[in-house]
């Protein structure tokens, strides 16, 4: 007996996991529907998922956003106005990954930076926040949650995680370069 192979894409490729990362489950079903069909309108996306049309069009808009899909418009010939056909840019994929690789990076060296230039203190009850040194001193070092006594926060090993991350992040972008894809100025 031999199997039929369908056209219809059936492997998840990045542009399926990326649309999971920005919306799940609903956000997979119209990725998968663009995969399958190519200059799909709204309503054939909500036919061919099951969605509501206002899901779609939602997802679609927020995929739209981060240039992930690409909608052209034209006349329905049928009612006689404008519809969207919406096809997926699988070539932004690796782009998209790149500037949110660089957001990430940005972000954590930013941490890194408030970590470094700053001393925190904690009263040790979980459910209140640490204060730096300056708000610690507004509050005579007394919690305002919980009037426990404020001690100073060793913050070494949060910091020698950020450091980890920033520098396995800068790794994947120098190898990115070296294998010669395009990668931004940091």
């Amino acid at each position: 007996m031999t199997m039929v192979r369908h056209s219809k894409v059936e492997y998840e490729d990045a542009f399926v996991k990326i649309a999971g990362l920005l919306g799940g489950e609903e956000y997979v079903r119209v990725a998968r529907a663009l995969l399958n069909n190519e200059h799909a309108t709204d309503e054939e996306i909500a036919s061919a998922t099951g969605l509501k049309i206002n899901t779609v069009r939602k997802t679609l808009y927020h995929l739209f956003g981060r240039s992930l899909i690409g909608g052209v418009r034209v006349r329905d010939l049928k009612r006689g106005w404008f519809v969207y056909r919406w096809r997926a840019q699988r070539d932004q994929t690796d782009s998209f990954i790149d500037t949110q690789k660089k957001k990430t990076l940005r972000r954590l060296q930013e941490r890194l930076i408030y970590e470094e230039t700053h001393e925190f203190y904690h009263c040790g009850t979980p459910d209140c926040k640490r204060k730096t040194f300056e708000e610690s001193i507004d509050l005579f070092f007394k919690c305002d949650d919980c009037d426990k006594i404020l001690d100073r926060v060793d913050n070494s090993e949060l910091k020698k995680a950020l450091e980890w991350k920033i520098n396995e992040i800068i790794d994947e972008i120098e190898n990115a370069n070296e294998k010669g894809e395009s990668m931004d100025q940091l």
